[in-house]
């Protein structure tokens, strides 16, 4: 099985980059929880911002499709690649 190094939030590693930080006190405040999707590119913080990002526009920026139909699309693309989240 495939192995990717990750940062686990709260650890000392984490604490130590002040952008990885903030990201995780903004995901746990947001969700709960620091998704494994976000911890996944927890060794540059800058492309896990980057990639927030692009999330969040995605997902709430201006489109003709309602967020539900952005949550539906999401669901059966996630489903098609075999995706669990």
């Amino acid at each position: 099985m495939a192995h990717i190094r990750q940062i686990d939030p709260g650890s000392s590693e984490a604490a130590a980059d002040p952008v990885l930080d903030q990201i995780y006190r903004e995901a746990v405040r947001r969700a709960g929880k620091v998704w494994n999707i976000v911890r996944v590119t927890s060794l540059g913080p800058r492309a896990t911002r980057a990639s927030l990002a692009l999330y969040q526009e995605i997902m709430f920026g201006p489109s003709p499709l309602s967020r539900r139909m952005r949550e539906a699309l999401a669901v059966v693309v996630s489903r098609a690649n075999d995706c669990h989240y």
